[in-house]
């Protein structure tokens, strides 16, 4: 589809392949601080970034917000666009992985929050370094 055959409503679902990969390496970030310290609290919060992220819609979700209003100003006009559905699921997959992992940090179950945190963090390291979207895909 050209850029020329886009509709209005299909133009509001689609947004800069940019944004997305922001997202993730500011997830990796605080992925790798959560294993760092073991704090259940801040995958908790990582979950509610997921979860405005999965059901409100990356434009609305705490880092979609930044990239837009910090990030992408000064960057060139975007080349790509995509479809915002793939990366909202992807957001949902998060989502499940960070409350499985805050409930394990926050119910003594260190290891369950380890691993869940950790398969979280690759798939976030995935798309932020290689634009690889495991959740999309």
């Amino acid at each position: 589809m050209t850029d020329s055959q886009v509709t209005p409503a299909i133009a509001a679902r689609r947004i800069d392949v940019r944004g997305p990969r922001f997202g993730a390496t500011l997830t990796t970030v605080v992925l790798l601080v959560v294993l760092a310290t073991g704090s259940g609290w801040l995958l908790a919060a990582q979950a509610a970034v997921f979860a405005i992220g999965a059901f409100a819609g990356l434009r609305r979700a705490p880092y979609g917000l930044l990239f837009a209003h910090l990030v992408r100003p000064r960057l060139a006009p975007p080349s790509a666009f995509e479809d915002e559905a793939p990366p909202r699921f992807a957001q949902g997959v998060g989502l499940l992985f960070a409350v499985v992992g805050a409930v394990g940090y926050l119910a003594g179950a260190p290891v369950l929050g380890v691993v869940a945190t950790a398969l979280a963090l690759a798939a976030a390291f995935l798309n932020a370094a290689f634009a690889f979207c495991l959740g999309c895909e």
